[in-house]
């Protein structure tokens, strides 16, 4: 990046964005009203279940999507607006200026051709230089994602590399070219949590060696929890709940954030419920009149059927927007995952909670078919 960055100001803006495919069935409205500012080094993650518009979002601003998408709404790059250029035009700022790490590397790598010719085509579709000298750059982009041996590794092919290796040469590919902005979606996917750590520690480190900013899809809320500064949730193609990490975790204001948190694996509450959202998400083609979580929701009031709320700002030390009727009932809960708790969900008895409890209980589970437990002392 040669250019000077105002770290107070948007490199990538993006508002009202709508995206919307035209089907048999009806139009799908995959994105809706979605906006979003970010700054130098700044890393946003975006949560949601599947189908919630986060990858088709990010597919958008880099000028991905079929022909069949109708696409309205800004997203500007330092001021110049993306939408509505032609192929060859978004070609020159695709993978230069916003650069994407693929979810399946073994989708994004082609495997007749070595990782160096790869990364060199990359380079070279951007930079007037020599085959040598992209070369050199791909060993380079290797070694900065902590691949040893990286003039050796670079002759090799995708297959000769583990998943996680393999996952390190995307992230390669995507910062080659020194983009200013890095939308990373899941890349951590089915990785092993030791790898999964390596690739978010290499993520990080690349964010403060180059001042890229970063766009984290994930589906892992510890992930967000560890690693950004700011989140949005995102629910039935727009944005329910955004702020910092601090506000959004500690403090949700939006019903589904706290069902969200509630399914997360907690180990300090071993043995205990999980307290998951009951129901499916809605039809993007057919949504529900009104709030498009009230079906769902467990604090559902005759509002929540009649309007879909505003994403309003609710204060706080940082801008906290909620798209909630009741985000203010809600704040009122000493502890509101409890709103989701289901007695079905579970084993009667904690099982995990009782050794905890009694460690030197041994608890016996009959083979029977009336499941009867017994216990006895060791």
């Amino acid at each position: 990046m040669t250019e000077t960055i105002d770290p107070n100001e948007p490199l990538l803006r993006v508002a009202d964005l709508t995206v919307e495919f035209p089907t048999d069935d009806g139009v799908v409205h995959a994105v809706r009203d979605l906006s979003f500012d970010l700054k130098p080094r700044e890393v946003l993650g975006v949560v949601g279940e599947s189908g919630s518009g986060k990858s088709v979002s990010s597919m958008a601003i880099l000028g991905l999507l079929p022909r069949s998408a109708r696409i309205s709404g800004s997203i500007s790059y330092r001021g110049q607006e993306l939408n509505g250029l032609s192929y060859n035009e978004m070609r020159k700022f695709r993978g230069n200026s916003v650069s994407m790490i693929f979810q399946d590397p073994m989708t994004s790598l082609n495997p007749v051709f070595t990782v160096g010719a790869q990364l060199s085509e990359a380079y070279l579709e951007h930079h007037k230089v020599s085959k040598k000298a992209a070369w050199a750059k791909a060993v380079e982009a290797l070694e900065q994602v902590g691949i040893p041996q990286p003039d050796r590794r670079a002759k090799q092919y995708p297959h000769e590399f583990s998943g996680g290796m393999r996952q390190r040469v995307v992230i390669a590919m995507a910062i080659i070219n020194d983009p200013d902005v890095i939308i990373a979606d899941e890349p951590t996917t089915a990785l092993d949590v030791t790898v999964q750590a390596q690739i978010l520690e290499t993520l990080l480190r690349i964010r403060d060696d180059t001042n890229a900013a970063i766009i984290m899809i994930t589906h892992d809320l510890g992930v967000v929890a560890g690693m950004v500064d700011k989140v949005q949730v995102m629910y039935a193609g727009t944005v329910v709940e955004a702020g910092t990490v601090d506000d959004v975790f500690d403090a949700p204001r939006m019903p589904y954030t706290v069902g969200l948190l509630g399914s997360n694996p907690d180990p300090s509450l071993i043995g205990q419920k999980l307290t998951p959202i009951s129901g499916a998400p809605p039809s993007l083609v057919n949504l529900p009149t009104g709030c498009a979580f009230s079906p769902r929701c467990p604090l559902v009031a005759p509002v929540c059927h009649e309007s879909e709320p505003d994403l309003l700002e609710i204060g706080g030390a940082v801008v906290h927007h909620s798209r909630c009727h009741r985000w203010n009932d809600l704040a009122g809960y000493e502890d509101p995952k409890k709103l989701f708790a289901r007695k079905e969900i579970g084993a009667e008895e904690p099982l995990a909670a009782l050794l905890i409890d009694n460690p030197e209980v041994v608890v016996e589970e009959h083979l029977a078919d009336s499941g009867d437990k017994k216990e006895a002392a060791s």
